[in-house]
């Protein structure tokens, strides 16, 4: 009997990420019942995709019960606009249904807290979509750290690059409100905060963090001209604005890989499918607030501490990572995109130096596919069940999903207080970061792993 699913936000990671694998790959055991979202032409957009699937019934963003009710779906895939997540994760678990949501899980603490109370009180479990926990060579390192190689894990250095293409993209779309995205230290790196907690098993307590507007908004260095309500399919500047003529040819037929903005023609407003978004607002405009460069400290459980930062504007994509502990340290370098790297980059490998002894290189055997070659790797745990042949867990839960949004609400809090932030004060007294409720309830989600 196959498994039935259906989707809250119809959005492009909805379509590519989730409707096409159960439409294609995994028909034989899976099948799409049902499609939410406010916008009805988003419903349009799967149909031209997916047009011999065209019968799949639509709802409103309101009618969640009623798709329930109609469609009776055993799984509820919430892939919408950040800010929506809570209302349908919460919706699904109320009804005894499992979820799983794209990253981040929520955008706030207060609503991460809302989702596990909601979890604890339902049959359903909520799965968080962290595919970056999927890359091979991320895999790896937990390997690594598992087998004791490190020792105690005492530090880890963190320094994650966006281009300018990837990173001026989430000012160009929704993801530059706030009140839509938690900003980009929930938005990006629950991502990156994700993989710390999972590599090292340790949960954080405490951040400080600084952070700026320096590349975006309308007093960046860049800004051409002082002017809102820009879209740069129609602005009168773009052979002056350096972030668009770096990407795009003045015949505007450049095509640049990204899963971001993929799915857009540049330059046809035509290919904008949605009846009140456009995804190609002025990176300029003066609403703009959240920052584009953070620079954080974290402390664990179990005394590690985290040295971050994120910057969305450089001129190569990647990340640099050090791990230490009592017994050695580990290095890795990633340029992401190579294709849009200015310069020959080197294939990923990991450095092992222990404390007394010879460095080692590690080569990784690398995949194909999304996110390094994990997003394959997710689908299946996500639509087979997770591989229980594997010495720990890859899916991510709730509770993973919300110390990953904590932290990121503690790093731009402690931005604006200016002191710092616990993790406590961002998801409740109730919560347990030091003593055993929050590791009881990690446990009591592994015991269920794979049943979305």
């Amino acid at each position: 009997m196959r498994k039935r699913y259906a989707i809250c936000g119809v959005s492009g990671r909805a379509l590519g990420m989730f409707a096409k694998p159960i439409l294609t790959t995994f028909a034989g055991s899976c099948e799409l019942v049902g499609l939410l979202d406010r916008d009805p032409m988003r419903f349009e957009l799967y149909r031209s995709r997916y047009p011999e699937h065209a019968d799949v019934r639509t709802y409103g963003e309101s009618e969640f019960d009623r798709m329930v009710d109609e469609t009776k779906p055993d799984v509820i895939i919430v892939a919408g606009r950040d800010d929506t997540h809570a209302q349908y994760l919460i919706a699904a678990l109320e009804r005894d249904l499992d979820a799983i949501t794209e990253k981040p899980m929520v955008t706030t603490g207060a609503d991460s807290r809302r989702v596990t109370e909601a979890e604890k009180a339902s049959k359903g479990t909520v799965i968080v979509t962290f595919n970056y926990r999927y890359a091979p060579i991320h895999t790896k390192i937990k390997e690594i750290v598992q087998e004791g190689k490190l020792g105690r894990i005492t530090s880890i250095d963190l320094n994650w690059y966006l281009d300018t293409y990837h990173g001026s993209s989430y000012f160009k779309r929704w993801n530059r409100d706030r009140e839509l995205s938690g900003g980009l230290s929930v938005h990006k790196s629950t991502h990156h905060f994700d993989l710390v907690n999972w590599w090292i098993d340790q949960r954080p307590v405490e951040v400080f963090a600084f952070g700026a507007l320096n590349y975006y908004g309308a007093e960046a260095e860049a800004n051409p001209k002082k002017e809102d309500g820009r879209f740069c399919s129609t602005c009168a500047y773009t052979e002056d604005c350096s972030y668009y003529s770096r990407w795009n040819a003045r015949s505007r037929n450049l095509n640049v890989p990204d899963d971001h903005l993929g799915s857009l023609e540049a330059g046809k407003t035509s290919a904008f499918p949605y009846s009140d978004y456009r995804p190609d607002r002025c990176i300029f405009d003066s609403e703009i607030e959240i920052e584009d460069t953070y620079t954080a400290t974290v402390k664990y459980s179990g005394g590690a501490l985290l040295s971050y930062s994120v910057n969305f504007s450089l001129p190569y994509e990647g990340y640099r990572l050090a791990i230490n502990g009592t017994k050695g340290r580990i290095e890795t370098v990633e340029y992401h995109m190579p294709g849009r790297t200015p310069f020959p980059t080197p294939v990923q490998t990991i450095d092992y130096f222990p404390l007394f002894g010879s460095k080692e290189t590690i080569h990784v055997v690398h995949r194909e596919g999304g996110h390094g070659g994990g997003d394959p790797l997710l689908l299946e745990d996500l639509f087979m069940g997770e591989d229980r042949r594997r010495p720990f867990r890859m899916l991510s839960g709730a509770v993973d999903g919300a110390y990953s949004v904590a932290t990121g609400e503690a790093v731009w809090r402690s931005v604006k207080e200016h002191r710092p932030i616990t993790i406590e004060e961002v998801l409740g007294s109730g919560t347990d970061t030091s003593g055993s409720e929050a590791q009881q309830c990690q446990e009591s989600l592994s015991g269920q792993g794979g049943r979305a």
